[in-house]
């Protein structure tokens, strides 16, 4: 059973990130360090190059390194991918349609630029609850978030066979 559904989640988040990164570095000119545009008094858009993953770390700043994370994330997006196949929980598929597509936006920026556009900075004066995120960066800790509760705390109903195995 192909997940029409995961894909068509991850088809929109990539369309999504990329175009939101597309509208922030052009027609809003928010394209270089530094460059900033305050859209509420919580919420800056501002221009940050992302060289390394999750929270800036394992950054790379050779071409070396820039490649062997372009790799290492490709595998964790074709994980996903093959793991998104095998799911039989439609809500689970989305989730990983999220993760997927969320990889799959930054992985293009850090093969056509070097690194990922990040530009969503959400802070109460000073306090920042989160670095500095795109769209992508959001589905995949949505993704997983999902992931995560369910797997910990929503015990699905067995079926017919695990339960009359136990009578």
């Amino acid at each position: 059973m192909t997940p029409r559904a995961g894909l068509s989640i991850a088809l929109a988040v990539f369309a999504l990130d990329q175009l939101v990164k597309w509208l922030v570095t052009g027609p809003l000119h928010i394209d270089f360090l530094g460059a900033y545009r305050t859209l509420l008094p919580i919420f800056d858009l501002r221009f940050t190059k992302n060289e390394g993953v999750s929270f800036g770390k394992l950054r790379a700043e050779t071409d070396t390194g820039r490649w062997l994370l372009v790799a290492f994330t490709g595998a964790i997006a074709a994980a996903v991918a093959v793991w998104m196949f095998r799911e039989k929980k439609r809500v689970d598929q989305l989730a990983l349609g999220m993760v997927l597509g969320g990889a799959i936006g930054n992985i293009v920026d850090r093969v056509r630029l070097g690194y990922v556009i990040d530009f969503a900075d959400l802070h109460f004066g000073e306090w920042r609850p989160f670095l500095v995120f795109n769209v992508a960066d959001a589905a995949i800790s949505i993704g997983v978030l999902i992931l995560l509760v369910r797997a910990l705390l929503i015990r699905e109903k067995r079926d017919d066979v695990s339960e009359n195995v136990h009578a």
